[in-house]
């Protein structure tokens, strides 16, 4: 290989190394395991680890039986898929974080056995189970007991406090409601009834939630899990630096880009982060950014990946499924605010550079693209074939073994190609093997927390609090739909604060998705709208995840980066409004026009934004100036052709002032 070759297949790795000390490995996975409760997992060695790595095996050789093969009834495939989530689940995670990751107490083997044989109980006793429906022995309610205890105490370990507390309180309610006022009472429930209901019944526990999981969502982990094992994840950060890395407030950018990327196979703001926020803060701050800003960027980009389609953290897929519509068209509905919410990041992380004079990484500093993408485009293949299927109308099941096939095809092509060249195959049998018990062991919290979620649902729709609460939430606003819609703003925002992103979703869409609902706007928007919120919780202070995760790797406040981080996703606040009031921002009963029109009006309202809240465009902006910038904007992401000619006037205006040396206060001062 030639010098010029050298410097072209160059990845920002390599970069980075020479230009800032970068984490290593071991501070990331530190930074996971205090932030993010489903990466603090025992890591076995020995015998102990042959034992988790066969449940593992036989757990993914299960799943892929049950849907290639489609001979496992549902509650079967629902109930087995539990049950090694429970053995797994203990086998693999401590009771708790500040235990030595490199032993397995008798205890947790004892809870791990029992939490899987509770499940197995439905599997074993399926027959005599349906055919003595409502007739359940004292055996059945205890074994009910015992299962549902371990879920909780699973959901502790894996998921966190915020999820398990909830459902807790649900259930809680199940018993308490003839002593409770108001809408929130009602003739109560007893213990059978509760535990069966929620442990036996499809509409408890083993509801839509887990159904989803143990079918389409687990195989979309896998998939997943290969991308991840074929360092997709490098490339992405290497080609956005490529594109963005020579720009003003190059890496900032560039963390933008990453993340968006990321976020269309990752399922956490905080892994998202982390994983990306080892470079790219880094690199911000040595360009010249503060850190809280740097921190707060990586935070921001990254829990917008969680509303990135096609995966969106795996919510995509509940969401069809809780709605009743065909899974391609909630990852249409995601795109123009996405493509919305990270052009404002974008657009404010542009000017803040320009703000700042900052300049851009040296072209030798930056890996070429077009050799780059020769390298390592076919990296993006496996993620093309998934599209491609969804968009030909292929079921989410089919597209996700498509593109777990299309992986497996590649990796083992390339490390073909690897063996004639005489150098080391990129993929072996070990390869494949920590594939699949990196698939198992994540989708243990995804597991958990829809379990969890099914309590919950599984006590609204046995009390009828769901309704109620809607209601309620309409009463006090007295039915005007703005405030209703900031009532649920708020409710998903502290529903959603500490929760994973499946978790987010179900417990915000369950609760408070009916009261928009019920004000007769459309269920997508409305699903969306509290999944939005429920999300921009892992920035949001005082919980705000991510953002604390990010202030780690930059050493700034924490606060401060939250703060900073809530400001650089202003597009988050104000995008949900406008896809409640103007549904044709979620491609719904809309045309191709209708659809440029919005995005090109949207895109110039987010500068409008973006420049208010910044205070800079050529120069620093006045107040009055910041008032009308900010105001213009708004009107033009608000849907109205009025509106819209208002708000471009107003910009345009403002911009032009910018060229007007009489308002230039730095070359006033220059003058006096």
């Amino acid at each position: 290989m030639t010098e010029k070759e050298r410097h072209a297949s160059k990845t920002i790795e390599d970069i980075s190394d020479s230009i800032i000390p970068t984490s290593n490995e071991e501070d990331i996975q530190e930074f996971m395991k205090q932030y993010d409760p489903g990466s603090a997992y025992r890591e076995h060695q020995c015998w102990k680890r042959y034992i988790s790595v066969m449940i593992s095996l036989a757990f993914c050789g299960f799943q892929l039986y049950a849907t290639l093969s489609g001979a496992v009834t549902a509650q079967v495939l629902r109930a087995t898929h539990l049950a090694f989530v429970m053995l797994l689940g203990f086998i693999l995670y401590p009771a708790s974080r500040k235990m030595p990751l490199n032993t397995l107490p008798l205890y947790d083997v004892f809870l791990g056995i029992a939490g899987f044989s509770a499940w197995m109980y439905i599997v074993i006793n399926f027959d005599t189970l349906v055919r003595r429906t409502g007739a359940y022995l004292p055996l059945d309610i205890a074994v009910g007991v015992v299962g549902i205890l371990i879920l909780f105490e699973a959901c502790r370990r894996v998921a966190g406090l915020p999820i398990m507390l909830i459902a807790g309180t649900f259930i809680v309610y199940a018993f308490a409601g003839p002593w409770l006022p108001g809408f929130f009472n009602h003739r109560g429930y007893s213990f059978e009834r509760v535990v069966t209901h929620l442990f036996y019944n499809t509409e408890g526990i083993m509801g839509t939630p887990i159904g989803a999981c143990a079918s389409f969502i687990f195989l979309f982990i896998m998939f997943g899990a290969f991308l991840e094992k074929t360092g997709i994840g490098q490339f992405f950060i290497d080609i956005c630096n490529a594109i963005a890395g020579g720009a003003s407030g190059g890496p900032a950018k560039v963390a933008v880009l990453t993340s968006a990327l990321e976020g269309t196979v990752s399922g956490s703001s905080v892994s998202n982060t982390v994983g990306s926020g080892s470079f790219t803060i880094p690199m911000m701050k040595q360009l010249g950014y503060k850190g809280e800003f740097a921190a707060a960027v990586e935070a921001a980009a990254s829990t917008g990946g969680q509303i990135m389609p096609p995966i969106m953290g795996a919510a995509a897929f509940l969401m069809a499924e809780s709605l009743g519509i065909p899974y391609l068209t909630v990852a249409k509905a995601a795109v123009i605010p996405a493509i919305l919410y990270f052009s404002g990041i974008f657009i404010m992380v542009h000017l803040e550079a320009k703000k700042l004079g900052l300049k851009g990484m040296s072209k030798d500093q930056i890996p070429r693209f077009l050799p780059l993408f020769l390298a390592k485009g076919y990296l993006m293949l496996p993620l093309g074939v998934i599209i491609y299927f969804l968009i030909e109308g292929k079921t989410a099941t089919f597209s996700a073994l498509m593109g777990i096939l299309a992986c497996a095809i590649l990796g083992v092509a390339a490390s073909v190609i690897d063996i004639i060249r005489g150098d080391q195959p990129r993929m072996n049998v070990k390869d494949f093997v920590e594939i699949m018990i990196t698939a198992a062991r994540n989708i243990i919290g995804v597991a958990v927390a829809c379990g969890m979620a099914g309590i919950i649902i599984g006590i609204v729709t046995l009390t009828g609090i769901g309704l109620k609460l809607g209601a309620g939430l309409i009463a006090v606003s007295h039915g005007i739909p703005i405030i209703t819609l900031f009532l649920t703003m708020v409710s998903s925002i502290v529903l959603g604060m500490g929760a994973p992103t499946t978790a987010n979703y179900l417990i915000t869409s369950t609760i408070t998705a009916g009261a928009i609902v019920g004000l007769g706007f459309e269920p997508l928007a409305a699903h969306m709208f509290a999944f939005y919120f429920g999300i921009i919780a892992d920035i949001t202070p005082p919980v705000a995840l991510a953002a604390i995760a990010g202030s780690a790797i930059a050493k700034s406040k924490p606060m401060a980066t939250a703060v900073q981080a809530t400001k650089l996703a202003i597009a988050a606040f104000i995008i949900p409004y406008m896809f409640v009031f103007n549904p044709e921002m979620l491609l719904i009963n809309t045309t191709m026009s209708n659809v440029i029109l919005i995005i090109g009006t949207s895109l110039i309202g987010m500068f409008g934004v973006g420049a208010g809240l910044e205070g800079y465009i050529r120069r620093p902006c006045r107040v009055w100036e910041r008032f009308f910038l900010v105001g213009a904007g708004l009107l033009l992401i608000m849907p109205g052709l009025t509106t819209d000619i208002i708000g471009f006037a107003v910009i345009a205006l403002m911009v032009g002032l910018q060229y007007v040396p009489a308002l230039d206060p730095a070359k006033r001062a220059r003058h006096v």
